[in-house]
């Protein structure tokens, strides 16, 4: 799923996402959890302000970030 991310220029100068928009909710990153490289993509697993994990792809050459994964913060309550 397509998104459109807000990011800024880490330490290295690398893009870092700060902010998720997808159709109208607006969530902001809490904490970025873990990074990694693919051969041709960035991999970013974040917790939002909501609550909910995400991993985000970020597709360099093209400028193109990807929603690849949701959890809900209660998917795996017991509650």
């Amino acid at each position: 799923m397509r998104v459109r991310v807000e990011s800024y220029a880490g330490h290295r100068g690398d893009q870092m996402p700060r902010r998720i928009y997808m159709d109208s909710r607006d969530i902001g990153v809490a904490q970025i959890l873990d990074q990694w490289l693919g051969p041709d993509y960035r991999y970013f697993k974040i917790k939002g302000e909501d609550g909910n994990l995400y991993i985000l792809r970020l597709d360099e050459t093209r400028a193109e970030w990807e929603l690849t994964m949701f959890q809900s913060r209660g998917a795996h309550s017991s509650e």
